[in-house]
């Protein structure tokens, strides 16, 4: 008898503690922490030497032509490697709520290292931030993608470039104040200072943003439905290469502005993306451009940016086990308004070399992500072609002699997400 009382104890017990756990809602962690990241390896094979980063990891454009005594093209050779250092760690936090906000913060780094040679396989920072959330309001502080980079609409193709020269890229440190008009119309407002990948000006690295007091001011307008993600954004940079130039106090200004626009449609089977960018002085986006500096005998240097053009589109399947897609980009180096007879003139600007410069580029490739959990592995065939001419300094742009160069990269992607 005592036996059964003790059973019906423990059954009206067990009923009871199903009831509260079924009405009671769980109580919400004050901390939550998480490791995110993934482990990768790309396969590589190039048919000509390219503009590159990272031992050949990174490709941007092809070299120009250099014949040797022979007439034989030096840079028309096949290059291949293995590497795994764009492997990826990050650590995802959330905390108590500050002011009424829900707080999150990010600490992400990879292995690509920030410089060629001693420093590739170490640790490098990229993303490191802070967010306070507030129901229609959102502040960033900290380091993350530069404002132009759009995480929601990049080329998905296996490359790690990730359409580089086409598609801004990279981090800076920033405040970044997001509204939300309505509930899928959003306004965003970010100041920042350059940081990665800053323009090889007259002074030390960073020197130009740093001697700036007035912060790069970035606006964008965004808007976001069930499968529509659009908007456009502008930019207004004021940079200061020197204080001093020929020995004299200065003040001058590298100032540039841009305009750029975004558009994304995507449902179950199909993903269709659209970037386009121009504006002067892009160098820091990983792009085409830069300024020019000029000076007058007797004077102080000036700067005149160097206006860029760059678009690109990408259609993807949405497939869960086998997606196809295909990318085409196109940039185009327009060059400085300021032209003078009487000056002399230094390009600070990428896509020169020597007395020959980068007119324009164009890409083509085709890919397919087969997936499997949280394994995926993705062969990618991309062709890029580069059109060389004589550099005229006054302008930076190409005049003659122009010259078609190409390079052929297939390559095997293989990343493990966790």
């Amino acid at each position: 008898m005592k036996k059964s009382y003790i059973i019906l104890l423990i059954g009206i017990i067990s009923i009871k503690g199903y009831s509260q756990s079924a009405t009671t809602p769980p109580i919400e962690k004050e901390w939550d922490v998480s490791i995110y990241g993934f482990v990768r390896t790309d396969y590589i094979l190039d048919t000509r030497k390219t503009v590159q980063v990272r031992e050949e990891n990174l490709n941007l454009y092809p070299l120009d032509e250099v014949l040797d005594a022979n007439g034989k093209d030096i840079n028309k050779t096949v290059q291949s490697n293995f590497l795994s250092v764009t492997s990826r760690l990050g650590v995802k936090a959330k905390g108590p709520n500050v002011w009424g906000a829900k707080t999150s913060a990010v600490l992400e780094g990879d292995f690509f290292g920030n410089l060629e040679g001693s420093t590739i396989g170490l640790f490098r920072l990229r993303h490191s931030y802070v967010n306070l959330e507030w129901s229609k309001t959102t502040l960033t502080m900290g380091q993350t993608w530069y404002p132009q980079y759009i995480p929601e609409v990049f080329p998905g193709v296996a490359n790690f470039n990730t359409g580089i020269l086409f598609n801004p890229f990279g981090w800076a440190t920033q405040v970044k104040l997001k509204q939300m008009l309505s509930k899928e119309l959003s306004l965003t407002f970010v100041a920042y200072k350059e940081r990665e990948f800053t323009t090889p000006g007259p002074g030390t690295q960073n020197s130009a943003s740093i001697n700036s007091a007035l912060p790069t001011i970035h606006g964008q307008i965004q808007y976001k439905g069930k499968n529509v993600l659009m908007g456009l954004g502008s930019e207004y940079k004021s940079l200061q290469p020197l204080t001093v130039s020929n020995a004299l106090a200065t003040s001058e200004k590298a100032i540039s502005s841009s305009i750029f626009g975004f558009a994304k449609y995507s449902n179950d089977k199909i993903a269709i993306k659209a970037y386009g960018i121009s504006g002067g002085n892009l160098y820091n986006l990983v792009m085409l451009g830069g300024y020019t500096g000029k000076t007058i005998t007797g004077g102080v240097e000036t700067y005149d940016p160097i206006k860029t053009t760059a678009f690109w589109f990408d259609v993807s399947s949405n497939a869960k086990s086998i997606a196809p897609g295909i990318f085409f980009g196109y940039t185009k180096n327009n060059g400085s308004s300021d032209d003078s007879a009487t000056a002399t003139y230094i390009n600070y600007m990428r896509g020169v070399s020597g007395t020959r410069v980068v007119d324009k580029i164009w890409r083509g490739s085709t890919r397919v992500d087969f997936k499997k959990n949280k394994f995926r592995i993705s062969p990618e065939l991309e062709y890029t072609v580069a059109t060389w001419g004589d550099l005229i300094k006054n302008n930076a742009t190409a005049s003659t002699n122009k010259k078609d160069v190409n390079n052929f990269r297939a390559m095997v992607s293989c990343v493990y997400s966790f």
